[in-house]
């Protein structure tokens, strides 16, 4: 039976459908292109390079046929001697004035893009980190780094090269058939037979190759996917024994993905053979037919030549086309995902140089009245009911019950991660409503169960508490969360990396580290959500001892798992379905005997005493 997988947290471009060329994904897409504004004369003059680029690149094949018949003694232009020096060396000035504009077109589209880009990303970026929790509930990190990445990457290539590419190869088409029919209005037509039939069968083979290229695409995603969650479940692949059937797994995608890969190569060869036969046929029957031209002297030998070099220009464009239109394609895709987010309502925050100020400083007290709540992906199901209780500041306010039961959903109201569907939550009397969330978070720290740590050094981490601290701080803090002593005893000290997620410390020192991190803080009201439920004994005690010096002195909001570590609580709240079916000190909750509080704290006993 095949495994349930995880999610791998990534996305592929190639899986999403391409959206059609039409005017409203036109005017989606302006939005992003919106963003060149700042830079519009950069892009004007560019665009002025661009056509001259593209003009004077058509002057080319007369001029070499007119060298050709000059070199035979024919004028071919009344306006341009028959002079081979002459035009050999207006040929170069031509050339030396081609190369020079398209230096300037490149480097401005290269430079508009890029800045349009870094002000896209930086928008999309502070935009994601200003979204409300709830967002992130509803997306998988790989799928929010992929938009951030390859799907700003994807509008990036359209920015730099697509538009301009299709452009100045729509200005050659365009004026490259004119000229074919200037030359030689016979030869042209000519073309014009041959031409529907390579543009069918491109059509009809691009689609069919596209179509098989993307589900190869698909498979060999899917075994990107068997690496990527077998790698971060290795523990589990090894403790079961199964690298085995993970790589017959693994080899079964990829053995799809290149059965696949290998089916498209056959129709794309096909395809390749019909293109090469038709082209070359194409040329050899314009040479065989232009020859007969000249041999009635209808058109001279640098006529020829100039008409051949203009078809490979025109043949060339059309080429072009279908990848760039793709290219548009993927860009129109990338650009309406990118504008979801910065459409998202963002919260109510204050994301600036004075994030860190407070504006309205609070003592501590907090009042649940009559709060109600359903996460927003799930309103038909509600966490919390009708819950009241009031801690005092200063004081400290335990949370106990059963798993499930709501009570780190007070933790993230307190926060003001999500807002109570109904009722109220009061800090020091006034409703979180009326208070800045900035000041409301910048008052309120959280020491987790699962502590995550960034990928940087134990200074950093400990500075997050506060971006301003001093060394001294720093230190000082650390001191106080029994945490200098350890860290002292790395090579490095206070530089130490600490690795993804803080993985080169232990449960101890991550929850130290994060006590650190909170004590620099210094918040007004503290939550503890079970930060000592997975540690051992005596990563239990030192960790115990710097929550003591951290709960000094303010509101603290105590999750706990392990009763005995709430005795000395100022109140304890019971949590059971979502309701607080008791509260009281420990000693009104023992006394108690029916209570939950009570048959909690007995189980536990007994089973400490077993140990």
């Amino acid at each position: 039976m095949a495994r349930p997988r995880l999610n791998s947290g990534d996305t592929h471009s190639e899986d999403l459908p391409k959206p059609k060329l039409n005017k409203d994904n036109l005017k989606k897409a302006l939005k992003i292109f919106s963003y060149i504004k700042p830079f519009k004369w950069k892009f004007v003059v560019g665009m002025i390079f661009l056509a001259l680029s593209s003009l004077t690149i058509l002057t080319l094949p007369a001029l070499l046929g007119a060298m050709i018949d000059a070199a035979q003694g024919r004028q071919t232009h009344p306006w341009l001697p028959a002079d081979v020096v002459f035009i050999g060396s207006s040929t170069l000035i031509v050339l030396a004035f081609q190369s020079i504009i398209s230096f300037f077109r490149i480097r401005l589209f290269v430079e508009i893009a890029e800045r349009a880009l870094a002000n896209l990303r930086k928008d999309s970026y502070h935009k994601l980190i200003t979204l409300p929790i709830d967002f992130f509930a509803n997306r998988r990190v790989g799928e929010l780094n992929s938009r951030l990445s390859s799907d700003l990457s994807q509008i990036q290539d359209t920015m730099t090269t697509t538009l301009a590419e299709m452009l100045r190869q729509t200005i050659i088409l365009l004026f490259g058939a004119g000229l074919l029919i200037w030359v030689s209005p016979k030869l042209a037509l000519m073309n014009l037979c041959i031409l529907p039939i390579i543009i069918i069968v491109a059509l009809i083979f691009g689609k069919f190759i596209r179509n098989l290229s993307r589900q190869a695409q698909d498979k060999l995603a899917d075994s990107n996917s068997i690496v990527q969650e077998t790698l971060l479940g290795i523990s589990n692949v090894k403790s079961f024994v199964n690298e085995f059937y993970e790589s017959k797994r693994y080899g079964m995608k990829l053995n799809q993905a290149v059965d696949l890969a290998v089916r498209g190569a056959t129709y794309r060869g096909i395809f390749a053979s019909f293109i090469i036969f038709a082209i070359f046929g194409a040329v050899v029957i314009v040479i065989w037919y232009g020859a007969s031209l000249v041999s009635r002297g209808e058109i001279s030998v640098g006529d020829l030549t100039t008409y051949l070099l203009y078809s490979i220009f025109v043949a060339g464009s059309m080429g072009s086309f279908p990848e760039l239109y793709a290219s548009v394609q993927r860009s129109l895709g990338a650009s309406e995902r990118v504008l979801e987010i910065l459409g998202e309502q963002q919260e109510d925050i204050r994301v600036d140089e004075t994030d860190k100020e407070i504006t309205q400083a609070l003592k501590g007290s907090i009042q649940f009245k009559t709060v109600h709540f359903s996460y927003p992906t799930r309103p038909d199901l509600e966490i919390l009911k009708d819950v009241s209780f009031e801690v005092q500041a200063g004081k400290k306010l335990a949370i106990v019950g059963p798993s499930g039961t709501g009570k780190s959903t007070i933790a993230s109201l307190i926060l003001r991660f999500y807002d109570p569907s109904s009722g109220q939550i009061l800090y020091d009397g006034i409703p979180s409503s009326a208070l800045p969330l900035t000041d409301i978070r910048n008052q309120v720290a959280i020491v987790p169960q699962d502590v995550l740590l960034f990928g940087g050094t134990i200074r950093e981490n400990i500075s997050y508490g506060n971006l301003n601290a001093d060394a001294d701080s720093i230190i000082e803090a650390a001191r106080r969360a029994n945490a200098h002593q350890f860290i002292m005893n790395f090579p490095e000290g206070y530089e130490t990396v600490v690795g993804e997620r803080g993985v080169k410390l232990s449960g101890g020192q991550r929850q130290r580290i994060a006590i650190a991190r909170a004590l620099l803080n210094d918040p007004a009201i503290l939550i503890l959500d079970e930060a000592t439920s997975s540690l051992d004994s005596e990563s239990e005690r030192m960790v115990q001892a710097a929550l003591e010096e951290l709960m000094r002195n303010r509101t603290s909001i105590i999750i706990a798992h392990r009763l005995s570590t709430i005795r000395d609580a100022d109140m304890i709240i019971v949590v059971e379905n979502g309701t607080i079916s008791d509260q009281g000190t420990h000693e009104e909750l023992m006394a108690q005997k029916s209570g939950l509080y009570h048959h909690l704290y007995t189980l536990q006993s007994l089973q400490n005493t077993e140990s």
